[in-house]
């Protein structure tokens, strides 16, 4: 079933809105008003699913929870139409944007999924969860657990989208994001790892740029400008009132008692030198081997680039390179 991409997408607010309505400001990524509205400010151009002549990759938007609001965006290399009896891999993407802003169908993340499904030879699944501030944390999580569940169900080849019974091999299942979607697929690794999904098998995650943090700082967060370091704070704050604090498992997987339960035996992460959250990354990987985890878990640095850097510049050297590390890291070569 065809899904077009919901209408809140577009920015919430009109040009008669003033800044002295502004209820609160998270700049770059949006900003609330004390009617209610909310001012997305970066995230909201959509593309619709096509068929890539670049990559011949196929897509398609389909409904997974009517009632949720959550959708996704399928790709599949078109010459595994001619292959009936050769199944692709899977791969189950969440997308970042700070949880709040940012779809499937954003031109980046459309033409990401487009590269990886092209080069990788897999099946392609980009996840539209519910976001923030609409539906705090979380809901986020929530929304791609059912997802999983949902790409889950096509394992007896008679699930709800005929591309996936026909073409996904729901035994070699890669989950991955970047930014607060690295967040969200850590989690759900180990959600796979501690509840279990029957009739999939996750074998590796990829985290790009993770929004992780924590009370204290580490590396070089300490020597970074304070506003920067109350950027994340603030915007953790935002998107996940309820939270206990920067020490929160949602965010600090040092603090997760589950963290050695990680349900895959590889995972890698990417981080950009220039990044914030970049020491979060090695720190991940340092607490991710003492967790008792039997797997491997390798960084990946891309050298002086910042943040989402091969999203917003994917011809750069280091971008294409990152998607190189990532098509090995999928066929594990």
């Amino acid at each position: 079933m065809s899904s077009p991409p919901p209408a809140s997408l577009t920015p919430a607010m009109d040009s008669s809105s003033t800044e002295e309505q502004l209820l609160l400001d998270i700049s770059p990524f949006l900003k609330t008003y004390k009617d209610g509205r909310i001012h997305r400010l970066m995230g909201c151009d959509v593309v619709p699913p096509s068929l890539d002549p670049r990559t011949n990759v196929e897509s398609k938007d389909i409904v997974i929870s009517e009632t949720d609001d959550i959708s996704a965006r399928i790709f599949i290399p078109n010459y595994s139409k001619t292959q009936q009896n050769h199944k692709l891999p899977v791969f189950v993407y969440f997308h970042g944007g700070g949880f709040c802003i940012e779809t499937p169908f954003s031109p980046h993340y459309h033409n990401f999924l487009n590269a990886v499904a092209s080069e990788a030879g897999v099946v392609g699944v980009s996840v539209h969860y519910r976001r923030a501030p609409e539906h705090p944390l979380p809901v986020a999580h929530e929304d791609s657990w059912a997802s999983l569940k949902w790409v889950a169900s096509h394992s007896d080849g008679n699930g709800p989208e005929e591309w996936l019974n026909r073409y996904a091999d729901l035994g070699r299942v890669f989950l991955a994001g970047d930014s607060a979607g690295a967040n969200i697929a850590h989690h759900m690794g180990i959600r796979v790892g501690t509840q279990g999904i029957p009739g999939l098998k996750v074998e590796g995650i990829a985290l790009v740029h993770s929004f992780f943090w924590g009370e204290q700082r580490i590396g070089s967060e300490a020597s970074k400008g304070n506003g920067s370091l109350a950027l994340v704070e603030k915007m953790w704050k935002f998107v996940c009132p309820t939270t206990t604090g920067l020490d929160d498992p949602l965010i600090n997987p040092e603090k997760d008692r589950n963290l050695g339960k990680m349900g895959c035996q590889r995972v890698v992460v990417f981080v950009a030198e220039n990044d914030l959250l970049a020491d979060r990354g090695w720190y991940y990987k340092e607490c991710l081997e003492k967790s008792g985890w039997g797997g491997v878990v390798e960084v990946v640095e891309a050298k002086g680039e910042g943040h989402v850097f091969h999203l917003f510049n994917p011809k750069c050297d280091n971008a294409l390179s990152l998607l190189t590390r990532f098509i090995s890291f999928i066929n594990h070569t």
